[in-house]
């Protein structure tokens, strides 16, 4: 029986980097999670029953972020029972977050891949994920000296 392996990342640039995974999806049970975006909308078609949508969630509306990412941790709940993974994978942001600390609460292996767009500074999730990850890969050699125990694995893209 495959493994089953939950990939999630925000939409946008951090959900392309994901995507880059694709070919390792077809080896494993796999289930794709993102931000519903008219951009990500179109993944139903691939994906189909294998897709579960968050609640689109941006820090530059602060009144509203905090409604929308509670209500991620209710989805993320939801989502995790339903599909109940034995490892989750992700790229990250801030919607990708209560997945990863439900996972790890509930004894699923967590595997964070760092932004590649970050050479120098952490992103915002990957200083929180960082602590609890089970295995924490970086795309730059520069980012093992902000994440020591950090393993680099080169360019997903």
């Amino acid at each position: 029986m495959k493994k089953r392996v939950l990939f999630i990342a925000s939409a946008g640039g951090h959900l392309s980097e994901l995507l880059a995974l694709k070919p390792m999806m077809k080896d494993y049970d796999s289930f794709l999670m993102t931000e519903k975006t008219k951009s990500s909308e179109a993944l139903v078609k691939e994906y189909d029953k294998r897709l579960g949508f968050l609640l689109y969630g941006t820090m530059a509306h602060p009144i509203r972020y905090p409604f929308k990412l509670l209500g991620n941790c209710f989805i993320s709940l939801y989502y995790y029972l339903k599909f109940r993974p034995q490892v989750v994978i992700t790229t990250g942001v801030q919607s990708a977050g209560p997945m990863c600390c439900i996972a790890k609460i509930m004894g699923s292996k967590v595997i964070y891949i760092e932004s590649f767009a970050n050479i120098e500074t952490k992103t915002a999730s990957g200083r929180i994920i960082y602590h609890f990850a089970d295995r924490f890969i970086v795309q730059w050699k520069s980012m093992q000296k902000l994440y020591p125990k950090s393993t680099f694995g080169g360019w997903i893209y």
